[in-house]
């Protein structure tokens, strides 16, 4: 892999070079680009004979022979870029598009996957704005990677210590999608709807969305581009994944109907609000108002509708059920026109909603159904993706088979 180092300047800064030596080990190309303030902690010349390759320094360079700008030719050199240390600034600069040193713009001009490692002092990386920053970062797929806690500089101990270099390797291993689902595309959904009533009140479900974010941290451990549409939750993004927030039934229903075309494989986790109020209040509404009750109409059903906007991908389920287990998950199979039900009963009260727990019943038109047992969600969703990878594997060899 060919691998751009971004290195800024933080006391961690030092650890780049070991970061560049343990790539090389590893058989891959490096090359690193430096800002001027990461020049204060580690030499140009250090990295230089560490990689075998030039650096790239602060300035704004001139065209190449090719007549390529420099930072245009770099990015498509690159098959990952990694930036380590991630400074306050050099976050917030690439959550904003801010281009302002040879750095910024070879980022801005790549397409690929892109791993963040933030270093600093607690108190700078829990500032609302650095979270902000970071958050931005994820939702656009970029891999936020620790920091971790541990002894800081200041001879303290916080979270804002740089996570291992050992974890770091591996995830910039892993962004180039060697997995086996790499060059798939698969889109979750997670989590409750909200449908208002009135600026005040609304109707909704006790749905954690953890189940949905677990499956989709999962399809991009495995290579997949993972895209996840999330409902109302308080959840951290998983790393490698594309995160769009709503809050509404109709909200979901746009998200996922944009995206559904390109994707390969569609996992309908999120409990989606079966209703919503007739016409919504500007203002709170006084009890005696809603004393007669509220006049209620269907949302859109998604994953039936799936069946038309997204006819090639392969199209799953979940059913939550508080009895008649089998015969619910049976049903929905047909009347949604899925690949897949996975069914668990949420009047238990140690798995399902809001638990870290789950057990599942997976349905499919070709097989008995298959009881996962009992386990975390993590669990759950890797033991999902067992089944679920090699059927859209071969979902997807059927339809070029059909279209040759």
């Amino acid at each position: 892999m060919r691998v751009l180092l971004g290195v800024c300047g933080g006391i961690a800064a030092y650890k780049a070079a070991e970061l560049v030596r343990a790539l090389r080990g590893a058989g891959h190309e490096v090359r690193c680009a430096l800002t001027r303030s990461a020049e204060s902690f580690v030499t140009p010349l250090t990295l230089e004979v560490l990689s075998t390759e030039r650096v790239y320094r602060q300035e704004y360079l001139q065209p190449t022979e090719t007549g390529e700008e420099l930072h245009v030719e770099l990015a498509a050199w690159a098959e990952a870029i990694c930036v380590v240390p991630a400074t306050a600034h050099t976050i917030g600069r690439l959550a904003h598009g801010l281009a302002d040193d040879f750095l910024t713009t070879t980022v801005l001009a790549f397409d690929g996957p892109i791993i963040v490692a933030p270093a600093m002092h607690s108190i700078m990386w829990m500032q609302p704005a650095v979270q902000s920053n970071a958050e931005l970062l994820r939702k656009r797929g970029v891999a936020i990677v620790g920091p971790v806690i541990g002894e800081l500089a200041s001879g303290g101990s916080g979270v804002g210590r740089l996570v291992d270099l050992t974890v770091l390797l591996d995830v910039i291993e892993r962004s180039q999608g060697s997995g086996e689902l790499a060059g798939l595309t698969v889109l979750v959904t997670a989590g409750p709807t909200h449908e208002a009533i009135d600026p005040v009140r609304f109707l909704s479900n006790r749905s954690s969305g953890k189940m949905g974010f677990a499956l989709a941290a999962e399809a991009a451990r495995r290579g997949a581009r993972s895209v996840l549409v999330a409902g109302p939750v308080e959840l951290p993004t998983p790393a490698g994944v594309e995160r769009i927030d709503v809050v509404s039934a109709a909200e979901m229903h746009e998200a996922v109907e944009r995206r559904a075309a390109r994707a390969d494989l569609i996992i309908m986790v999120a409990a989606v609000g079966d209703f919503r109020v007739s016409s919504t209040a500007h203002r709170k509404l006084e009890k005696s108002e809603l004393s007669g009750g509220l006049s209620l109409q269907q949302t859109p059903d998604i994953l039936k509708g799936l069946a038309e906007s997204a006819p090639g991908a392969l199209r799953v389920g979940f059913a939550a059920e508080t009895e008649n287990l089998e015969a619910g998950a049976c049903r929905k199979l047909e009347q949604k026109d899925a690949a897949f039900i996975i069914a668990n009963d949420v009047s238990r009260s140690d798995i399902g909603f809001g638990q870290n727990e789950n057990e599942v019943l997976v349905f499919s038109r070709d097989a008995e159904p298959q009881l996962i047992p009992k386990a975390s969600k993590d669990a759950i969703a890797r033991s999902l993706f067992d089944i679920l990878g090699p059927a859209v594997l071969a979902h997807g060899a059927a339809l070029s088979r059909v279209a040759s």
